[in-house]
């Protein structure tokens, strides 16, 4: 194998290059053994981004291994259905899952960690807690009661709102609504008043249009438009409160980790990393046309007023209280991260949001 060409062909970059520069595949493959393992995917194959970066995540590895490390890919539904990979890992039905960790937040709320917690930080302020924070390692030390070694894998940015059937102009107009909603922020709106539905992706437009939900949220314009939510739903809401960043995980059972060779544990965490390079500008560069598409074809984009907003925060943070009063697993997270989060956001104030909030205010004036 051509290590550049691999690299090439994966759309990875000069940072890329430099993660990899320590791995030469014909070197490290010889004297290795032959694995084939199994990864099950919270995603359906519509979405090319989400579920294209685990297909690409097995691309680098066979490459990496010289073929000697096959990982065979199966989107949600062909093995379990997509709200089960954290039990299938567990149980080790498989060896290895895509997924959102939130999804699992009914198991334990520390569950929430690793994908994102509502209304704390940004998708780089988040990932730099994750890898220079300590936040992975406070995830992997939970994981063990779970027999899973986890990884950041992707991630999206800061999400939408959701497509709503009515305008949402207050707190009443929210109370009583079957929302689709992922993981743990439905545990924030039900008391609130909102009704939240899990449901996995490809299952999410059949229960919009038949009335089953009143309003759903999945990721953001590139992906919403595949799934055409934006026929059965007028009002497009932003933000995704509870994902100002949305981080993916790469779970692998515990047992089957322990079995292979330091190189392809390395290459593990290695393509893990350079799928996250991957996917979250995938989505930065994606979004925009999608949203102009979207608008185009009749969509009507509304902000969440901000009484909403202000609303769900409150709740949000009293019941991260109520949890840590509680749950000692989730308060040695949580307290991790919210030091975190205050230093992350002084230090955006000064320099990265100035800057933001200027060049917005000179494209808006056509500048």
């Amino acid at each position: 194998m051509q290590r550049r060409k691999f690299i090439r062909n994966a759309g990875i970059g000069a940072a890329g290059v430099a993660a990899t520069s320590t791995i030469a595949a014909p070197a490290i493959a010889q004297g290795l053994p032959e694995v084939k393992w199994r990864l099950t995917s919270s995603f359906p194959k519509s979405l090319d981004t989400l579920y294209g970066g685990a297909e690409l995540f097995a691309k680098m590895i066979n490459e990496m291994s010289d073929g000697k490390f096959q990982i065979r890919v199966f989107a949600a539904g062909e093995i379990v259905p997509g709200l089960q990979v954290a039990d299938a890992i567990q149980n080790a039905t498989v060896e290895m899952g895509q997924t959102a960790a939130y999804y699992y937040f009914g198991k334990h709320p520390s569950f929430v960690f690793e994908t994102g917690l509502p209304f704390t930080m940004n998708q780089r302020q988040y990932m730099a807690w994750l890898n220079h924070g300590g936040g992975s390692q406070l995830v992997n030390e939970f994981y063990k009661d779970y027999n899973i070694v986890s990884f950041p894998f992707g991630g999206t940015g800061c999400q939408m709102g959701g497509w709503f059937r009515k305008e949402i102009k207050s707190m009443d107009d929210v109370k009583g609504l079957k929302f689709r909603v992922g993981g743990f922020a439905g545990l924030i709106l039900t008391r609130l008043g909102v009704v939240p539905q899990q449901i996995a992706g490809g299952d999410i437009y059949p229960a919009l249009e038949k009335g089953t939900i009143d309003a759903c949220e999945w990721v953001g314009p590139y992906d919403d438009e595949k799934l055409g939510f934006n026929k059965v739903a007028k009002y497009y809401y932003y933000p995704g409160w509870w994902e100002g960043a949305s981080v993916g995980s790469m779970y692998v059972n515990s047992k089957a980790w322990e079995t292979l060779p330091k190189a392809y544990k390395s290459m593990i965490e290695t393509a893990s990393g350079l799928i996250t390079s991957w996917m979250v500008p995938k989505y930065d560069a994606g979004n925009p046309p999608a949203l102009r598409r979207l608008v185009a074809a009749g969509t009507e984009l509304r902000p969440f007023p901000r009484s909403v907003l202000e609303a769900c925060f409150n709740e949000a943070y009293k019941y991260y209280d109520e949890l840590s009063a509680k749950e000692p697993k989730f308060k040695k997270i949580y307290d991790s991260l919210k030091a975190f989060r205050t230093d992350q956001n002084l230090w955006f104030r000064v320099a990265e949001n100035t800057f933001d909030n200027f060049n917005y205010s000179m494209s808006a004036a056509g500048r």
